[in-house]
């Protein structure tokens, strides 16, 4: 569903507008309303889903047994700071302030298009990310049989 990556400026009240290439897809598709939370696995990434996809990603993450560390942690970063957001009259939606501060998400960031979701980055995390090279011995077996 999404694909490809977009500089975006966050304005001084921490709106960004939804590239003109998402905003049908935004409003169709996705009802008009995402659900933004924090990316667990790396620093100065938000998650951006289309709330249909949210529901399913928060069940999932909800039936895990809270008895886990690691679950109640995975709940608390991804359910736990969830919120809905819905584009204003010219596309633009609010990224929440708490959010933006963890992630270090300021004036200029990057918007990817990850299939199901968006990825938000701050401009520094997303260079020093995309920087980085994958290694030989960091193939996994699934990655081998690629045809790049």
């Amino acid at each position: 569903m999404f694909q490809g990556e977009t500089a975006i400026t966050v304005d001084d009240k921490g709106r960004l507008a939804i590239p003109t290439a998402y905003r049908e897809l935004v409003s169709g598709e996705c009802g008009n309303r995402l659900v933004i939370t924090y990316n667990p696995f790396e620093q100065g990434c938000l998650w951006l889903f289309p709330h249909a996809e949210w529901e399913q990603v928060r069940d999932q993450i909800n039936a895990l047994p809270k008895v886990k560390k690691v679950h109640r942690d995975l709940q608390m970063k991804i359910v736990g700071a969830a919120a809905v957001v819905e584009p204003d009259g010219v596309a633009r939606i609010l990224l929440p302030a708490s959010q933006r501060a963890t992630t270090g998400i300021e004036k200029k960031a990057v918007l990817l298009g990850m299939g199901n979701k968006f990825e938000l980055w701050s401009e520094q995390a997303h260079l020093a990310k995309i920087r980085q090279t994958i290694g030989e011995d960091e193939i996994s077996d699934d990655m081998a049989d690629l045809r790049l």
